[in-house]
């Protein structure tokens, strides 16, 4: 087993006013030739936008990208006609194949959104755009492990993305303890710690720390508080 620890306070920071964003991997200002990717795992940022701010409309192409809110309401249009706003509870995915424009902002004027953007390498480039979301309520994720992203064309659950990844979350109780088997035994597993403290195979993690895990089959979890985490299994 290999293991890849990325400590909260290590991330890269911007805070532009409107937007305060922290990056796990480089990611526009921030470079960092160590923290390029895990794997097929390009980019994951921990995003605050201001209320009635937000990205406007800007391209992009071969790129899943997944969105996660955890707080406030953040507003999609895309050049595919698609209008929709996404909130606590929502995980939506974009597939940006052979190209797509789109915008984002905040919904509300009085309050922030949080959201994570991740995004992660194709298998297949210049596919058909694509574009979905579904909601999951905390009680699907109570003390276990939800599939809310897998691979397109199964039916593993979640929103389906084009690439052999599969994404799972977990709001868990103090003590709670489970076990992840790998879908792949050949991907590699990114850890976040979205609340709380969690031990991971052994390594003590604490809110916004990140874990890359490879060459094992399974990560062993127990919350050393109330905890939610999210995991990103990844080809590597």
């Amino acid at each position: 087993m290999k293991k890849i620890l990325h400590k909260s306070n290590t991330r890269g920071h911007a805070n532009h006013g409107w937007l305060d964003s922290y990056h796990s991997f480089s990611f526009a200002g921030y470079y960092d030739p160590e923290r390029m990717h895990f794997g097929a795992l390009r980019v994951l940022n921990d995003d605050t936008v201001a209320g009635g701010m937000g990205f406007g409309t800007h391209p992009h192409d071969n790129m899943e990208i997944i969105s996660i809110p955890t707080s406030g309401a953040l507003e999609h249009k895309d050049s595919m006609g698609n209008l929709s706003v996404i909130k606590e509870g929502d995980v939506q995915v974009m597939s940006a194949g052979t190209g797509i424009q789109h915008s984002e902002k905040n919904k509300n004027h009085d309050q922030e959104v949080k959201f994570f953007q991740i995004w992660v390498f194709p298998d297949k480039e210049n596919i058909t755009p694509g574009y979905d979301q579904l909601n999951f309520t905390d009680t699907d994720k109570h003390n276990k492990l939800l599939t809310i992203v897998s691979p397109f064309g199964t039916t593993d659950g979640g929103v389906q993305i084009r690439q052999d990844a599969w994404f799972s979350l977990g709001k868990f109780d103090k003590d709670f303890s489970v076990i992840y088997e790998l879908k792949n035994k050949n991907n590699g597993v990114y850890a976040f710690i979205i609340e709380g403290d969690v031990t991971i195979n052994g390594e003590k993690l604490n809110r916004r720390d990140g874990l890359g895990i490879t060459e094992s089959y399974q990560l062993n979890i127990k919350a050393d508080s109330n905890a939610e985490i999210l995991l990103m299994e990844v080809p590597v």
